[in-house]
């Protein structure tokens, strides 16, 4: 029997839903039932009935679809799979933060840890930052914006508003710099190209499009150009292939693949099916705390 198909028998058995972050290797993202970004997974997950999660993504996204899905078995194939920025800053750096600036609102990104979302008043993605700043966070009179440097400048162009930041990045966005776009612009000339806001300003202004992984591929089917410079981790381009499969994607750059995401190989989601591993637990407390941040994320616009 095929790994696929052990995988699939499996996931029947636990009564399991596999989640594919968009940067996961091409043979994960097609035994996945969902394949999206981090909190889009997690929402998909606790509407569905299964019993288990298998994210196939890093360290915060299981955590995510834990504090959102409390009753159900997460699972994270690769327990080593972590992501950087998130680890940029801890729960207790941040306290410090808050200490410095007493009368500041917290906005964390979501790439962070489950005991720093429960240090914010409020969660968002790269899709939603200018519109938590600009509609639930418009009065408040200083904001602490973290981890991600970049996507608080993206989201300060936008908006006009100057944030107390943490110096959190990215590194595979960062390693995208406006040689490689004008390098992939002169290579395929006639190419919209579309970058991720984590990327650093210089490259951002470069760019036809920032826009957050779910955009893309929106902005991908929209846009009348036939080929696409993709300014992102480039596991996204087998996503966007299969759903546009008459346009043509050109990743920006050869070096900027994330060694995290592609910790998680096809044998490691068997493996944590067959052995319900790794199990991914938050306390309490700072599960309920950390769901409020998000809660009242998802709350705008209900």
């Amino acid at each position: 029997m095929e790994i696929a198909e052990k995988i699939a028998k499996l996931k029947r058995e636990r009564r399991a839903v596999i989640l594919a972050h968009n940067y996961q290797i091409a043979e994960v993202q097609d035994a996945a039932d969902f394949v999206g970004d981090s909190l889009e997974l997690s929402i998909k997950a606790s509407q569905t009935d299964a019993e288990v999660i298998v994210f196939c993504g890093v360290h915060f996204m299981a955590e995510t679809a834990k504090i959102l899905s409390p009753a159900k078995t997460v699972l994270l194939p690769d327990q080593n799979a972590g992501c950087p920025m998130a680890d940029m800053i801890t729960a207790e750096q941040l306290r410090g933060l808050k200490a410095e600036h007493p009368g500041a609102k917290v906005l964390c990104y979501v790439n962070t840890s489950a005991g720093v979302k429960a240090e914010c008043d409020l969660c968002c993605t790269s899709a939603n930052a200018v519109r938590m700043v600009e509609e639930v966070l418009k009065d408040a009179p200083e904001i602490i914006f973290i981890p991600d440097k970049y996507l608080a400048a993206f989201v300060t162009g936008k908006t006009g508003r100057e944030f107390i930041t943490w110096q959190g990045f990215c590194p595979t966005h960062a390693r995208i710099l406006p040689e490689h776009i004008e390098a992939a612009r002169a290579r395929h000339p006639g190419a919209a190209v579309m970058v991720h806001p984590e990327c650093r300003p210089e490259v951002a202004a470069l760019a036809d499009i920032v826009i957050s992984t779910g955009g893309m591929s929106r902005f991908a089917k929209e846009t009348p150009a036939r080929e696409i410079i993709v300014g992102t981790e480039p596991g996204i381009i087998h996503r966007l292939e299969k759903e546009i499969p008459d346009k043509i994607f050109h990743p920006v750059s050869e070096f900027v693949s994330c060694p995290n995401m592609k910790k998680t190989t096809l044998e490691k989601v068997l493996w944590s099916l067959e052995d319900m591993t790794h199990r991914i637990e938050v306390a309490e407390d700072i599960a309920a705390r950390a769901r409020r941040s998000i809660e009242a994320m998802l709350n705008v616009g209900r």
